[in-house]
């Protein structure tokens, strides 16, 4: 995910349990040790930071140390039902998962259907852009997933 804030721009990516930022140019580390009700305590690289969280979908507000910051997401990715981002294959709108296909460690071919949802009555088939290995599943049968949310990783 990308955000601009304040003039600049911030570079969010999934690794491994946490997150890697780049800020200016500078890499960050960044882990989610609790998260509810618009709170969230984070380790950014090691230090414990307290955040406030409030959204209206596209557009977030954080608050950290007495500073709100406007986080606007923007996306590279094409419209779609396929998705690639930042190695993850994201929803392409809210929806239900109906079937996973596949499970963590699967070996997967381009254009293989990897999970299946529905939304607004169609079913939508997220499918592999490319030959690899499913490292993470976020999503499970029945779960409720908002759009650009990542849904699988894969790695070559």
């Amino acid at each position: 995910m990308k955000t601009i804030f304040d003039s600049q721009s911030l570079e969010i990516n999934p690794s491994g349990e946490g997150y890697m930022a780049m800020l200016d140019g500078k890499t960050i580390s960044i882990q989610i040790i609790r998260a509810e009700s618009g709170r969230m305590d984070l380790l950014i690289d090691g230090k414990r930071v307290n955040a406030h969280v409030s959204s209206d979908g596209a557009k977030r507000w954080v608050t950290i140390n007495g500073r709100t910051l406007m986080l606007t997401k923007t996306s590279g990715a094409k419209r779609g039902v396929r998705h690639d981002h930042a190695g993850g294959l994201i929803a392409p709108m809210p929806g239900q998962v109906r079937s996973v296909a596949v499970g963590v460690g699967d070996l997967v071919k381009k254009g293989q259907t990897l999970l299946t949802m529905e939304a607004m009555k169609m079913e939508i088939r997220i499918q592999a852009l490319k030959d690899g290995r499913v490292t993470v599943l976020h999503v499970a049968q029945g779960q409720t997933v908002e759009r650009e949310q990542i849904l699988i990783e894969m790695e070559d």
